[in-house]
């Protein structure tokens, strides 16, 4: 199998099944699978999802994953995955039909770990945040810092090996998770840290359906930026990246500007990150002695 879309909800059947329809009219003329992963949904998305595989040719893969945390369900679908590259939208995006195609291109360098591409927003009438329209594509060379936000879990692939190399996603980062952010920059850290080069790829285009209003915002970014502050912690705490972590600090002045709340929301979540570090090496070295 050379790629395998991999497609994580929970509760939002109705999301759930206007992605489909998107995924449905995908053209790509390699083999290719969809794993649909439910992370313990309670409403109707199994029904979709199996309404779905009656009307399609797409070899549809269904899992179910009780535990809580969309890093946990993106492990789920990696550890059955047969793709060589593993692309990654939501469940509120519509990938368009040479999506696959665009993220196969992507990858003709074998140095190229992982990808992001283009967010567009779908509805004028939302809030234009969690997208990313910029036609100007970049490298983010092995070994570099890549910044929060460079690319997003709406639309990115990476290598099965790389996933497996790094462990995949950190279940502490992601909706459902402590960290409701940044599981997809944490991942894209440990593949650059580990000597894989990173692309934004604007050619793979998905549109986000995310339906925020002006209303949604402030909470967004709040949970945002524990996520980001928690990640730039790790870099620190358990990736031992001094200069790494001293270059998200420096960038704090810039946030400071924009926004005073979102620099204290980061340091809560270092904080807290911090306190779950030590407190898990003590106890690690509480049960060695």
């Amino acid at each position: 199998m050379d790629v395998s879309l991999i497609i994580c909800t929970r509760d939002r059947h109705h999301q759930l099944a206007r992605c489909l329809e998107s995924v449905r009219c995908i053209t790509f003329d390699r083999p290719w699978e969809l794993i649909i992963v439910d992370n313990g949904s309670t409403d109707e998305t199994a029904a979709v999802v199996r309404e779905f595989r009656k009307t399609t040719t797409v070899q549809a893969i269904y899992l179910f994953e009780p535990k809580r945390g969309k890093s946990r369900g993106l492990n789920t679908a990696i550890e059955i995955a047969t793709g060589q590259i593993l692309a990654f939208t939501d469940d509120d995006c519509y990938p368009a039909p040479d999506f696959l195609s665009q993220v196969w291109s992507a990858f003709h360098d074998p140095l190229t770990g992982y990808i992001g591409g283009r967010i567009m927003l779908h509805d004028p009438a939302d809030q234009p945040i969690t997208i990313n329209e910029s036609l100007t594509p970049v490298t983010f060379p092995p070994g570099s810092f890549v910044c929060a936000g460079s690319i997003q879990g709406a639309n990115m692939a990476f290598r099965r090996t790389v996933l497996l190399e790094i462990g995949g996603f950190d279940p502490l980062f992601g909706p459902g998770a402590l960290f409701i952010a940044a599981e997809e920059i944490d991942a894209v850290g440990r593949a650059s840290a580990m000597g894989w080069q990173g692309k934004y790829h604007p050619e793979a285009v998905v549109r986000h359906h995310h339906g925020r209003k002006a209303a949604d915002v402030a909470a967004l970014w709040k949970w945002y930026a524990i996520g980001r502050g928690a990640f730039h912690m790790k870099l620190l705490l358990k990736g031992h990246q001094f200069l790494w972590f001293a270059r998200s600090v420096y960038q704090l002045r810039w946030r400071y500007k924009t926004s005073r709340t979102t620099v204290l929301w980061e340091l809560v979540g270092a904080a807290k990150y911090g306190y779950i570090y030590l407190t898990q090496t003590f106890r690690s070295r509480l049960g060695r002695s």
